[in-house]
């Protein structure tokens, strides 16, 4: 065969591979979100009871398996920089939260967090705060501020009650779970306290604005429409870990970054 046809064919097969890569990471482009996995429980007892309970052991092969893997494990403030001012997220990166504030937060998750210097956001609630409800204990303040002092762990709010926003009518009970909620952390803590975690993921326009109003940098969530963009700060997409996940493969696709799309869209086909 003549060198100019042998050539030619390498240039279109060339051009062909090109046009595919392009297009196939555009594709990927649009459905990635980055990962934020989002805790509650780390015990052995709570996996039994409901979705929410991831056990140690699970847990620290979790982190084992990020860090092992070369993650990129950052703060929930470094990521809402990110989609924030639209800058390129880097491959494999990935934020840890947990929601309520539970004792097994600072017991059972935060030594694993230490050991494999993990960062992570702690969304409190404050009515909970020290107490015991039913089989559920809550850290203490002096925990909560050790946590807060740790270089590694950021306290965010949580709400006053925990009552589903969405669903809340009086604006002056929107407003004390939204602002004073951050007050009272603020002034205990005498630290800023930039984030919120939506309870139960119940957001509309009204808590989303007064959270913008509060001063928030940036709030959570999970269950969202999946109509709703996945650059909005004020209602960042959450991935809800349980002990489902214990399986490494299983949660190597949920923080690949494309699983929120997935599970949005499975009905979809």
């Amino acid at each position: 065969m003549p060198k100019i046809i042998i050539k030619t064919i390498l240039i279109i097969f060339a051009v062909l591979i090109l046009t595919f890569g392009l297009w196939f990471g555009f594709v990927v482009s649009r459905h990635y979100t980055v990962p934020i996995l989002m805790y509650h429980y780390i015990n052995d007892q709570e996996p039994s009871r409901s979705r929410l309970g991831v056990s140690p052991k699970s847990f620290q092969r979790q982190m084992r398996f990020l860090k092992e893997h070369n993650y990129n494990l950052v703060t929930l403030d470094k990521i809402t920089d990110l989609i924030k001012y639209k800058k390129r997220i880097p491959p494999k990166t990935i934020a840890i939260t947990f929601d309520d504030g539970y004792i097994d937060n600072y017991t059972n998750a935060y030594p694993v967090l230490k050991k494999y210097n993990i960062p992570a956001t702690i969304f409190v609630v404050i009515n909970r705060i020290g107490k015991r409800l039913g089989q559920d204990e809550y850290m203490d303040w002096p925990q909560i501020e050790e946590l807060s002092n740790s270089g590694l762990i950021t306290i965010g709010s949580h709400s006053i009650s925990h009552p589903n926003l969405s669903e809340v009518v009086s604006e002056d009970k929107l407003r004390d779970e939204i602002f004073a909620s951050k007050r009272i952390l603020e002034e205990t803590l005498h630290k800023k306290v930039d984030f919120f975690s939506y309870p139960f993921g119940g957001v509309n326009s009204r808590a989303r604005s007064l959270t913008i109003e509060a001063g928030y940098k940036a709030c959570a969530g999970t269950n969202f429409p999946k109509d709703y963009p996945g650059d909005d700060i004020y209602a960042l997409k959450r991935l809800r870990i349980s002990e489902n996940s214990k399986n490494l493969f299983i949660f190597w696709v949920e923080t690949s970054g494309f699983y929120t799309y997935i599970k949005e869209h499975r009905d979809d086909y």
